[in-house]
């Protein structure tokens, strides 16, 4: 060890990498610890969920990252809490870490709201293990379809998205694309356009912090593809087989992406701090925590005043620049200087619904700037491929949407986890359906379906 003061960040997303950038040059010793050794890139979960993406293209090695920085190290393990007194982090792993300063980047995890039989039966999409567990299950459930066509009267090809947010709108619109470019090809003796995408959202509308001229956009360009958008409805309850809705509607279904909400990760829970809303760790208006001077908390775990009464939204942006502002207070206390406090440059914020559609609305001089459809979906593009990390997933991923742009094509249709799915009960009336989560029973003998509700083409 040295005697250069102890920076530990935990957490390597957008907001604790950002930070680390930042000390990479000081004279301090940076020690990041996840219990992931890699860096996810959340904006792009829902292609790898939608089979458009391979896994690797949204992740990047932390230790690659800073593999030039002597002075930056990288800690797989799993943080469990923090003793103030002595100035350590705790791991599960491991002995405790001492710190000089402390940034918490512990990002969020997914909030369900306390919907019955949402946590066991509903798939979240924030992490990589979850995308892989989406892709393989939808995937799972057009090959059950296949064997088993009885299954499709069952429900076992409607696809329901709880969410309204830019998660929900992109995943319902990728999954239309999905099924209507690539598994239609992919499944000869299945009348895929069987298959039915239904987007449900509490409000009133869709991506709630747009202008309400891009979510009328984001509506109908969803509902002229073939989603069925239910707005102003609340999900009820969940089971391994069908979805309640508020309004006593019941779709029967056997996937479910939930993408509703997050709240702070848990480790929030654990620091014996003051919190706030979704269990947000109350920050100064420097992003130190309430009572620690020392430690900062950044990104989606922290509750950040947005300086006009409300709170800074958890987005990748917002952790960017927390995580900067938050290790130059570490540099100004090192030099004697005085913090200075946050201020958020909102850079603008965007959601792709498909190809050649998307909304954009950007800051400029005068005002905002609102852009839709291909102009949109090209600055989305751009502007993904300038924030990932790593050359070679940028080329992987530029590849990947030429690819696909040139032929409709999805290369990771892969299944990497193989489901043993339910019966249905019109071919063997003893099979029994799944009691819990995505897994369930055998196969069974194929019989062609009778008529059932169809979904339009994408156009």
């Amino acid at each position: 060890m040295t005697d250069r003061p102890r920076v530990v960040i935990v957490g390597a997303g957008f907001g604790g990498l950002s930070a680390a950038r930042e000390l990479e040059n000081a004279d301090v010793d940076v020690l990041i610890v996840d219990r992931h050794n890699f860096h996810t890139f959340q904006p792009l979960l829902y292609q790898v969920a939608t089979a458009g993406l391979n896994a690797a293209d949204v992740g990047y090695v932390v230790r690659g990252v800073f593999r030039r920085e002597q002075r930056v190290r990288f800690r797989k393990d799993e943080v469990i809490g923090v003793d103030w007194d002595t100035g350590e982090v705790q791991l599960e792993a491991e002995g405790p870490v001492p710190f000089d300063h402390l940034i918490v980047a512990a990002g969020s995890s997914t909030n369900y709201f306390g919907v019955d039989g949402a946590r066991e039966h509903a798939f979240p999409l924030y992490t990589l293990e979850d995308a892989i567990l989406v892709r393989n299950h939808l995937l799972s459930l057009f090959e059950a379809a296949d064997s088993e066509p009885a299954l499709v009267d069952d429900g076992v090809l409607n696809l329901v998205v709880v969410g309204g947010g830019p998660t929900g709108v992109e995943v319902a619109g990728a999954l239309v694309e999905l099924i209507d470019k690539v598994l239609e090809q992919d499944f000869h003796d299945l009348d895929v356009h069987r298959a039915r995408v239904v987007l449900v959202e509490q409000a009133d509308r869709l991506l709630a912090p747009f202008s309400e001229r891009s979510q009328r956009y984001a509506r109908r360009t969803l509902v002229r593809r073939g989603v069925e958008v239910r707005l102003g409805t609340a999900v009820r309850r969940i089971t391994a087989d069908h979805v309640e809705l508020s309004s006593g509607e019941v779709i029967a279904s056997r996937l479910v992406v939930w993408a509703a909400g997050v709240r702070a990760g848990t480790l929030a829970d654990r620091l014996g701090v003051a919190q706030g809303p979704g269990g947000r760790i109350t920050v100064g208006p420097d992003l130190s925590i309430a009572d620690h001077p020392q430690a900062f908390a950044i990104g989606d775990v922290a509750d950040i005043d947005d300086g006009h009464g409300g709170r800074l939204p958890q987005l990748a942006q917002v952790a960017i620049q927390g995580g900067e502002h938050a290790a130059r207070q570490v540099l100004a206390d090192l030099e004697g200087r005085p913090r200075t406090p946050f201020r958020y440059h909102d850079k603008g914020t965007m959601a792709t619904i498909g190809r050649r559609a998307a909304v954009a609305e950007l800051p400029s001089r005068h005002g905002t700037r609102v852009l839709q459809g291909g102009i949109a979906w090209l600055t989305w593009l751009g502007l993904h491929l300038v924030y990932l990390i790593g050359v070679r997933n940028r080329v992987s991923v530029l590849v990947n949407w030429a690819w696909n742009y040139l032929t409709w094509d999805r290369g990771p249709r892969i299944i990497l986890r193989p489901e043993v799915l339910p019966h249905s009960p019109r071919v063997e009336p003893d099979a029994r359906r799944p009691t819990h989560g995505p897994a369930s029973a055998g196969d069974g003998a194929a019989v062609r379906p009778g008529p059932g509700p169809g979904r339009r083409r994408s156009r």
